[in-house]
């Protein structure tokens, strides 16, 4: 059996993953951790089989997405039809380990559609070539299959692409997400922005907001039904919740004078700590979203935002300026003393919690570059992944293996667009938008 990708989690500088396949060994196909070159993993995935009339095009269309969702990992190569001595032409039928071993595919995957009506069912099998055995989940379960609307079926592909994905790997998947940004059009010194919501690869696009006032800061709530953003609609930054299936929307309780702004659910999505500008001050506050009571958590001269929770709701990381450059500091979720956790060179922001908790990622600058980095919650083995004119505002995958931001380039005509990196910084690549993007946030996976 494929063995899992052990030790994903490395940061260490010259960590890469490397397959070490031999045919003739009796020990299973396994990824090993070693220097200094990538092999991705060699899959194949052929057309799904059509189980009924209406499902040829689906059953095309569904596998080219799955092995769309690999092959953007990074630690899988698609091997191309064109190199297949034979073929799934039954989802039932024995495989023929010894065609698919002689063009070195170390995974295969099987999949068959049906459609009635409405109604798509995705059925699918994965199986390790070298050992001739079908992989099996953590239960021991084999085959999957995954029932929806003939409208829904890329949902189910990047269904499937999760459970071959975390079969493989031993890590959850995130391909059954959405990503919430600022779409942004038109010149940098007329700049339109309105919030759009699509899946995480560029997918079924839609606007939740209109472009007539500036909207920043788009953040989903743990469930993924809730966004909270930031607009200047009033003429100040006033923080909104808006509901996502009815893109219906409410102001959060401001206080006449002063200027709320850099929002974050809890883990809970019962709360929302958030930077509250007053009489030159700005400090960090949470406010229960449904009475609308506030409590202080920092009280100092300083300019401190930017807050995001630890993913267990008792720790909250943010930006302050109270040592004379802007760093990244850790207090407990009710307020008190806080820890200063950056000290490398240049001046740190945008910090945001891995869903993991092992991690913090952040903006940098420094040398008139910005970058964005991990680290560790107490400071250590800080990682700069990127470096650009500017890179900003770092969110995570629902897995925490990847990350998006957004890059702007140069210059009067410079525009604004969506990136995403490996941790271990490698697989660097632009994210699909139809205009130019902005402040993304990531999803947990959709239910």
């Amino acid at each position: 059996m494929l063995t899992r990708l052990l030790g994903l989690l490395a940061l260490s500088a010259a960590t890469v993953f490397t397959l070490a396949p031999d045919p003739a060994r009796a020990e299973p196909l396994r990824i090993v951790i070693d220097d200094p070159t990538i092999e991705p993993l060699p899959f194949a995935v052929p057309a799904f089989q059509p189980e009924s009339g209406e499902a040829g095009q689906l059953a095309v269309d569904i596998a080219r997405v799955v092995s769309e969702d690999l092959t953007g990992t990074g630690l899988f190569r698609e091997i191309p039809a064109s190199a297949y001595i034979s073929t799934v032409s039954d989802f039932n039928a024995p495989v023929e380990y010894a065609d698919w071993k002689a063009i070195n595919a170390q995974a295969l995957i099987a999949g068959a559609v049906n459609v009635t009506g409405n109604s798509v069912n995705v059925k699918f099998r994965v199986y390790d070539v070298f050992s001739g055995e079908e992989l099996v989940d953590a239960n021991g379960q084999g085959g999957l299959q995954f029932s929806g609307t003939v409208d829904g079926w890329r949902r189910m592909a990047h269904k499937v692409a999760d459970a071959v994905y975390s079969r493989i790997t031993g890590e959850g998947g995130y391909f059954d997400s959405r990503v919430v940004y600022v779409s942004e059009t038109g010149p940098k010194d007329d700049r339109q922005k309105r919030l759009a919501i699509m899946d995480y690869d560029g997918a079924n696009l839609k606007y939740l907001t209109e472009s007539g006032s500036i909207v920043l800061a788009p953040r989903f709530s743990p469930d993924g039904n809730r966004v909270l953003y930031t607009s200047y609609e009033s003429g100040f930054p006033r923080i909104y919740v808006l509901d996502i299936g009815s893109v219906q929307r409410r102001a959060l309780e401001s206080a006449e004078g002063t200027m709320s702004f850099a929002p974050r659910f809890s883990p809970s999505g019962q709360t929302v700590v958030y930077s509250l500008s007053q009489g030159g001050n700005t400090d960090i506050y949470t406010m229960d979203i449904n009475s609308g009571q506030s409590v202080r958590l920092t009280n100092t001269p300083a300019i401190e935002t930017a807050p995001s929770f630890s993913p267990d709701g008792s720790q909250i990381v943010f930006e302050s300026d109270r040592s004379g450059s802007q760093q990244l500091y850790i207090m407990p979720a009710t307020g008190g003393e806080a820890t200063r956790i950056s000290f490398g060179e240049g001046r740190y922001g945008t910090p945001v919690w891995s869903p993991r908790g092992d991690l913090i990622a952040f903006t940098k600058q420094n040398k008139g570059r910005f970058h964005i980095g991990v680290m560790r919650t107490d400071g250590s083995e800080e990682r700069l992944l990127t470096a650009s004119f500017l890179d900003e505002g770092p969110t995570w995958a629902p897995n925490g293996r990847v990350i998006m931001f957004a890059r702007e380039t140069q210059g009067a005509g410079g525009s604004s667009s969506l990136y995403s990196v490996d941790i271990s910084g490698r697989n660097l690549k632009p994210v699909r938008t139809p205009e130019g993007g902005s402040d993304p946030s990531w999803s947990p996976l959709q239910n």
